[in-house]
């Protein structure tokens, strides 16, 4: 009976991934279905108009199509970044590079990623931090996804906050908002792929943001945690090390199978 229960456990654990990968395709058929159809259907549209020889268009409309263009196809080329960083992180063939990395120098370029929302975060990082040990162009799109997420619940009046400080041998950057924030029963299930936060199914984006943040924030070794923000809101924690207390390295990318 012990070793029939022992090859019924292996033959489970050997099960698990194929389930979860059948899992992750039927997920994203079903976010390929909409998400990454909406974005294209506005472009072809856009750019329809654009064509057509029959209407006569003023300049304003036509730098309006084109803008409408752009911004769709801005808007799918993430969306299918974070379905291949995602599906590269799971297959360990992301190509990581870390080392000490100032917080400041990773911070800035996150803040111009964002474009003019961008002036709704306040930034409060002390001139003094050590660096952290990270790879500096997945910490900034750590970043830029978490202060996207800050940004769109924080209520007017209410900017983003990015803090920065340490903790015994920890680095530690607090995205903060003081929105509506998430019940503490669901902290698991706003990580999971695929997943949003509740009254947000109509809203653009396949719910990847925070999934690939914590994978990203995980694959330089570190932690990407929630808590409640005091007086009400979410604060997203990314734990790094401080670079003197864990090696730099690279780590290339897994070749692809043939």
């Amino acid at each position: 009976m012990a070793v029939e229960q022992h090859r019924l456990a292996e033959a489970a654990a050997a099960a698990r991934p194929i389930a979860e990968a059948g899992q992750m395709r039927a997920a994203l058929l079903a976010t390929a279905d909409h998400d990454l159809r909406a974005p294209l259907a506005a472009a072809k549209a856009a750019v329809g108009g654009l064509r057509a020889s029959d209407v006569a268009r003023r300049p304003e409309q036509v730098r309006e199509l084109a803008a409408d263009a752009y911004a769709s196809l801005d808007q799918l080329t993430r969306l299918v970044d974070d379905l291949l960083d995602l599906s590269r992180l799971q297959a360990g063939q992301l190509p990581l590079r870390t080392g000490p990395t100032d917080i400041r120098d990773v911070v800035v370029p996150a803040l111009a990623s964002l474009g003019p929302p961008a002036a709704q975060v306040r930034v409060m990082i002390p001139v003094a931090m050590p660096p952290a040990v990270a790879d500096p162009a997945l910490l900034e799109r750590v970043l830029v996804n978490l202060l996207s997420n800050a940004i769109r619940y924080s209520p007017a009046g209410s900017p983003a906050t990015v803090t920065a400080s340490t903790l015994g041998d920890r680095v530690e950057l607090r995205i903060i908002d003081q929105g509506p924030g998430v019940s503490e029963t669901d902290w698991d299930r706003i990580f999971a792929p695929f997943q949003r936060r509740s009254g947000e199914s109509t809203s653009p984006g396949t719910g990847l943001g925070l999934a690939l943040s914590r994978g990203l924030t995980e694959a330089m070794h570190g932690t990407l945690t929630p808590e409640d923000t005091p007086g009400g809101g979410l604060t997203m924690i990314v734990s790094l090390s401080a670079a003197g207390t864990a090696p730099a390295r690279a780590v290339p990318a897994a070749p692809s199978p043939d």
